[in-house]
């Protein structure tokens, strides 16, 4: 269900709406959303209503519905129900009261809230939106015009694609252009461009209906639109209308621009696609926001976003994140010194001129257009104070020009779709300008901007498009895409071949490498900076030694950066990603370093790669620990094909036919099914046993099986294995109990769920073992310091925690501690499983999900957190921020102090050999 049909649909249920049909309110309300008939009856007979109250609904994960006498206050009664814990039972998505004169709502997922008259519920119509599956966009983005004008390009595109191929890349090109002209032409006749309606009324009024001339009325229109007033008599002999161009086409002024210049002609139309242009002309453009209308327009032509509309785009916020440290926080502190000083306000004024903006990745333009505009804001402060300095009103215009702004973009519809964004937000801030000084540059004919390029930024010379002399002033910024080297097709990892040619190691580098690379070679020797938006993954695991000291060898650092946080303005598939902001700048720039996590911000000497304050160092794989910690290996590889493992129901099956065989058997674990309490057994049969297994038959199969399979195998090492079938590849076992440490965990646990294991079970190579671990290490590992290292240093596999004993464990910075505080850490250790053994009904997974987990579990967490904490130093730490500070100090001290061992040990060999 679209936004227009579910906007139609509460206006007509409020315009029926009366006392006599207020008991199905509710069940009409669930209706125009979408809601199927057959949940709307099963509400009605009470099978999803849980509530057994006259004139309330509980159903369950979705709502809570409560109506109020007149004589009630609604606004008391749901901040008891919001307090209520009856309701939060239900885990309702959205509560809602009403006594049918004021509506009242809460989304509990976002906090947002409803307080509307009834009557008015349709003016509102996205707070329930989240029914249809579509998510509110939040913040400063949220117009739901926006919404409806993608909705009806998402219509007109789909109509003129059924009747024009898109089979060639010429041919989709075509289109695009049509459609960012088409978009021009809706914005442009209202917001006071061309006269009010004048296109879509000229289309309604001399086309015909069933749209068979509509393509060349068109294609003679942007001609007209192409051609100056001068030329426009040659115009009408090429075209041999003699002087006789119809006074609503010469009505239409020239835009030039570049826009127009190319000729595209017009897709063919239907009756419906000729509508659909009419009924899309008929919304009130001025109402759209070009900051981010051009990333929802670009959905259009991308049906799999569509279920995202308002939700994919890089949320204002978020691009203010960007350009606030990168350049504008320095222009507002120039602006507050040169204030009362004409001179210095001059100076500014110019610097600003000539300041060029570059988004190598920049998709519809939203990082260009913010920063347009923020620059232009600041323009007309200094305008204003220049007039307060003078003390008379001057006649200057704007002096930023679109031809400082560059851009690169893959996709051919971004690119045409960016360069039009840009025009909009001119012709946004040249009215802005009129309305605060009485003046401006006249929209038209449009200037060139030219600098937005259609290619790939990895293959590009960035110089070429966008030139650097010495004097200049840039900034490149933007968000670039990230994908981790196993989801990169073919075309970016020969991308990265490109960029990083000549260097060793870098086939693992995450995609958006490349723009930190090339980003670097830019700025080094220039007076220039960039910040990019970049997934967390780069400033974490293994990643951080491969990338950051070639990005480091450029003579670059890092100038800002904004710790990781969620991106929360994006579309279904990537809601919930983390990301980091890395602003870098030229060694030789002089400037305040300043890191930001959440809203507060420091200034620091230095930022290392992790994005902690503290020198540049890296956490490098380690084959023993750093610390006094035992040997942790990964379990046992079956390399069998399956055959040695058994499902529950097969070992039940087995056990019951020949009984002996339970000696024959162990229990397995990995890392789902410790998480998960998944049951699965494994044959482990000692060489003692192997003439009692062979005598099975069920056994012997198998055992035969996992020969073959071992044979067949082109790895020299299974072919050897094969002599004996009965063994896993590594045949470690717990003799009294072990720690089992799974390899992956979901990133939203704030403990990776560890345990121990007794001499009945076997871990598999899919978790980590540390055989017959002193009880103590438990704490350690699952406490939230290990927890922070691990997030650093791991890395992750897609989004979820990846352990790793090399670089996890290995490297964990732990001190030497006495006897009495391993004692003290036992303790938490009791503590923690006899908290799990309460809820022995339930799974690690279910224990330890972030929003069920039982309260005595999390205290006991939180108590080893501290003890934890104190083998450090007294006072607890604040955050996670500075937790891994004082790890890395510690890490670089020890490592410090094991090179010192090293050598001296080195030195007390020579020496002995000397004597000798």
């Amino acid at each position: 269900m679209n936004i227009a049909q579910i906007e139609a649909n509460l206006q007509q249920l409020l315009a029926n709406f009366h006392q006599d049909t207020a008991s199905v309110f509710i069940y009409d309300l669930l209706l125009a959303y979408g809601t199927p008939k057959s949940s709307i009856v099963r509400l009605q007979q009470g099978g999803l209503n849980l509530s057994k109250n006259e004139g309330e609904i509980a159903w369950k994960k979705k709502l809570f519905y409560k109506t109020v006498a007149p004589e009630q206050d609604v606004h008391e009664v749901i901040e008891r129900l919001k307090a209520d814990d009856n309701t939060a039972k239900y885990d309702p998505r959205f509560i809602v009261v009403t006594d049918f004169e004021t509506l009242l709502a809460l989304d509990r997922k976002n906090a947002d809230t409803l307080d509307v008259p009834l009557r008015e519920l349709a003016k509102h119509f996205d707070f329930f939106l989240p029914w249809t599956g579509m998510e509110k966009a939040t913040h400063q983005n949220e117009n739901p015009a926006d919404v409806k004008a993608a909705e009806r390009m998402a219509k007109l595109y789909d109509e003129i694609k059924k009747d024009n191929p898109t089979d060639t890349a010429g041919q989709v090109h075509n289109l695009n252009v049509f459609l960012s002209r088409l978009l021009f032409c809706f914005f442009a006749e209202d917001t006071g461009i061309f006269e009010k309606g004048q296109f879509t009324n000229a289309i309604g009024s001399h086309t015909q209906p069933d749209g068979s001339d509509l393509h060349t009325y068109l294609d003679t229109l942007f001609e007209v639109m192409n051609t100056p007033r001068s030329n426009l008599t040659g115009f009408k002999n090429l075209q041999g209308l003699n002087n006789s161009l119809p006074a609503y086409l010469e009505a239409f002024p020239y835009v030039n621009g570049g826009l127009f210049r190319n000729r595209h002609h017009a897709p063919v139309f239907t009756r419906r696609s000729r509508q659909a242009i009419i009924d899309s002309g008929e919304l009130d453009w001025a109402a759209i926001n070009p900051d981010i209308f051009g990333s929802m327009i670009q959905a259009v032509i991308t049906p799999e976003h569509r279920g995202g509309m308002g939700m994919h785009y890089t949320s204002v916020p978020n691009i203010m994140k960007v350009i606030e440290p990168l350049f504008l926080n320095d222009l507002y502190e120039a602006f507050e010194a040169a204030k009362g000083n004409l001179k210095k306000l001059n100076e500014l004024l110019k610097r600003i001129w000539n300041i060029k903006i570059f988004d190598p990745a920049c998709g519809s333009g939203n990082f260009l257009i913010i920063a347009y505009k923020e620059l232009r804001k600041l323009e007309m402060l200094l305008f204003k104070e220049i007039d307060l300095v003078n003390k008379s009103y001057s006649t200057q215009f704007s002096g930023i020009s679109l031809s400082n702004f560059y851009g690169i973009e893959l996709d051919d519809f971004a690119h045409e779709v960016a360069t039009l964004s840009l025009w909009l937000a001119e012709h946004q801030m040249n009215q802005a300008f009129f309305k605060e000084f009485g003046r401006a540059k006249p929209a038209l004919p449009l200037k060139e901007t030219g600098n937005i390029v259609h290619g790939n930024a990895c293959r590009l010379d960035w110089e070429a498009v966008c030139p650097k002399k010495p004097e200049d002033e840039i900034y490149i910024l933007g968000n670039p895409p990230y994908l981790g080297a196993r989801v990169q097709d073919a075309k970016q990892k020969a991308d990265l071949d490109f960029v990083f040619k000549g260097f060793a190691k870098y086939k693992d580098l995450d995609y958006i490498a490349c723009w930190f690379y090339k980003g670097g070679l830019f700025i080094q020797n220039a007076n220039a900076k960039f910040a990019f938006v970049s997934t967390n993954s780069i400033c974490q695991g293994e990643q951080v030694a491969l990338l950051w000291p070639i990005i480091f060898g450029l003579n670059v650092n890092i100038a800002f950066a904004h710790t990781s946080f969620k991106w929360t303005n994006n579309a279904k598939a990537n809601a919930g990603v983390t990301v980091i902001i890395v602003g870098m700048a030229p060694n030789d720039r002089k400037g305040q370093k300043v890191l930001f996590t959440g809203t507060l911000s420091r200034k620091v000497e230095n930022i290392s790669p992790y994005l902690t304050v503290g020198r540049t160092i890296y956490a490098e794989r380690r084959s023993i620990p750093l610390t006094n910690f035992p040997h942790m290996p990964k379990g046992n590889m079956p390399y069998d094909g399956g055959n040695l493992i058994l499902s529950a129901e097969e070992k039940v099956r087995l056990v019951s036919e020949y009984p002996n065989t339970h000696v024959l058997l162990k229990r397995l674990v990995g890392s789902l099914e410790f998480i998960n309490g998944i049951e699965r057994w494994c044959l482990w049969i000692k060489n003692a046993d192997l003439d009692f297994a062979y005598t099975i038959p069920q056994i012997n199969h198998r055992l035969n099986e996992v020969k073959k399979v071992r044979l067949q195998s082109n790895d020299a090492g299974a072919n050897k294995l094969a002599s004996r079938p009965h063994q896993f590849r590594e045949i470690n076992e717990t003799i009294s109990h072990s720690i089992v440490i799974p390899s992956v965990s979901s990133e939203t646990r704030e403990y990776i769920p560890i345990g121990f294991i007794g001499n009945d079970t076997i871990i598999t190579n899919l978790a980590f073992a540390i055989y017959e671990a002193p009880a103590w290490l438990f704490s350690v590992l699952t406490s939230r310091m290990h927890m922070t290292w691990v997030r650093a240093v791991c890395g992750s596999l897609e989004t979820r925690i990846r352990y790793s004993s090399t670089l996890g464990y290995n490297t964990f910075p732990f001190p030497l501690i006495s006897d009495n505080q391993k004692q003290e850490l036992e303790k938490q250790v009791y503590r923690i499983l006899d908290e799990r053994e309460y809820h022995s009904e339930k799974t690690l997974a279910q224990l330890y999900d972030p929003e069920k987990m039982p309260a005595g579990l999390r205290e006991a967490h939180r108590l080893n957190d501290l003890a934890v904490e104190r083998m450090y130093r007294s006072r607890p730490f604040e955050s996670d921020e500075e937790r891994l500070e004082y790890l890395f100090k510690l890490y670089e001290q020890m490592i410090a102090e094991e090179q010192t061992r090293g050598t001296l040990f080195e030195a007390e060999s020579k020496a002995k050999k000397k004597k000798k």
